[in-house]
Order: C-alpha cells, then sequence, then structure tokens
C-alpha cells in the first residue's frame, strides 16, 4: 500500500482559498489521554491475529500529548498545527493455546514491548470562526510502530520489528461557542485506502480564560487498521478520556 500517492490528491481536496485568522495567534499545549486498547494484530503468514488483550496481555495506559498551533491572517496560506503522540504498551503472562507471531511459536510467558508513535502536521484553513467554527484541511500522519516479543521459556523464540508509513489523512472540525471563552468541538482524521483505514476523532470542550492559560477535557477515539503493510495486519482501536491545559497567544 503506498500512501505517498494520496498526498497530492488529498492536497488539492482541501487546498481551496477559505479564511484564516484575522490576527495572528499561537498556542502551545500538553495532556494526558487514558485510553484502552483493543484489537489484534498479525504478520500475513499468519491466519489469526494475536489478540493485544489475551495474548499480549495490554491494559489500560495513560499517555501524554503534546501539540503546538498557528494561526495566521495572510490569506490562501493554511493555519498549521503540529501533535505528538506515543503509545506505549508493555505487556507479561502465558496465553491461553499459544499463537504464532512472524512464523515463531509462542506459548510460555510471552513478555512484549510495542510503541506506536505518531506525528502529526495539520494543514488547515478556517471556514468559520465565530460563534460557529468550522476547519477543514490534512493531517499527515508519520506513523512508526516497533514491537518485540520474547517467550521466556524458550529464549530463542523471539522476534522484534517495525512498520512505517506517512499517512495523509483528511481533517475536520465543528464546534460551537456557548459562552465566551468556551468552545465545544467534534474533531477527526480520516482515510480508508486499499484495505487499510487509519481514524482519529474526539469530542471535547475546551475553556480559554483573560490569562492566556486554558484547559481542555473530551473522549477520544483511534483506529487503525492495517492490510499488509510492511508484511503486517492489524486491526487495533485505542479510547478513552482525556485531559490538557494550554497557553494561548
Amino acid at each position: 500500500m503506498k500512501f505517498n500517492k494520496l498526498v497530492t490528491s488529498c492536497l488539492l481536496a482541501a487546498a481551496p482559498a477559505m479564511a484564516n485568522a484575522d490576527v495572528l495567534g499561537f498556542a502551545v499545549g500538553a495532556g494526558v489521554w487514558n485510553e484502552t486498547p483493543e484489537g489484534g494484530i498479525r504478520k500475513i503468514t499468519e491466519t489469526t491475529d494475536v489478540s493485544v488483550k489475551d495474548d499480549l496481555f495490554w491494559t489500560e495506559e495513560s499517555q501524554g500529548y503534546l501539540f503546538a498551533t498557528l494561526e495566521h491572517p495572510v490569506p490562501l496560506l493554511p493555519n498549521v498545527r503540529l501533535n505528538y503522540l506515543k503509545l506505549d504498551h508493555t505487556g507479561s503472562g502465558t496465553p491461553q493455546g499459544g499463537f504464532d507471531f512472524d512464523g515463531i511459536p509462542f506459548s510460555g510467558n510471552v513478555a512484549n514491548e510495542f510503541s506506536i508513535e505518531q506525528t502529526d502536521l495539520l494543514l488547515y484553513y478556517e471556514v468559520l470562526d465565530n460563534v460557529v467554527s468550522l476547519d477543514l484541511g490534512l493531517n499527515v500522519r508519520l506513523l512508526d510502530i516497533s514491537y518485540s516479543i520474547a517467550d521466556d521459556n524458550v529464549p530463542s523464540n523471539t522476534t522484534s520489528g517495525s512498520v512505517s508509513a506517512p499517512v495523509p489523512m483528511l481533517y475536520g472540525l465543528i464546534g460551537g461557542t456557548p459562552w465566551p471563552g468556551v468552545l465545544i468541538s467534534a474533531e477527526g482524521s480520516f482515510i480508508s485506502y486499499s484495505g487499510s483505514t487509519f481514524s482519529d476523532f474526539n469530542a471535547k470542550i475546551a475553556y480559554t480564560t483573560d490569562f492566556f492559560v486554558g484547559f481542555e477535557a473530551g473522549y477520544r477515539t483511534q483506529t487503525i487498521e492495517l492490510d499488509d503493510v510492511d508484511d503486517t495486519t492489524a486491526n487495533l482501536d485505542f479510547k478513552g478520556p482525556f485531559i490538557g491545559a494550554y497557553l494561548k497567544f
């Protein structure tokens, strides 16, 4: 699957001349996402998914996220937002019946580490920016998945590897401001191509004080479906509440 081929077409779909901010604005923030993992992963040589809960023993984790946004009044040029998120999961246990992964059988005490690193570059336009907010644009995600799995009972049964891909997604946000400083919004990025699907949605409420400090809280869901990407097939879901704070100038 070649996501690079989608970049040009997505840019054309997201780049009509739309309104930007009336003044220059900058925001930087961080938060914590308390996410619960579900789903499975396998190599294309295997026929059965490895369950992240029952075989890899992943549990609910708190993951940190960072973001920075630059909005400007320059016509035609998009606003810019950078997001960073790293989902780290580890597990250890004895899977009932065992499983095969990367051509290696695992049946004893299985220890594993997975890291799903995501760096997002969002380019968007503010279609509406008053009582109703509407942003449209493109999210180019650099996705890096690395893993290691080891069978403590058979030291030679170990495997590690990585999956990397640039993922261009269509991006949108719609929201409303019922009171000054308050924004209630739904935001999402999505792409489906050649059997693989990536989505990242959240609903949140944000409040910016008169002292440049803001707070946000909401619920986020993320899906990663891979269809033969670097010989890997996966159907992973992460969902849960988040809370964060930011400075906005």
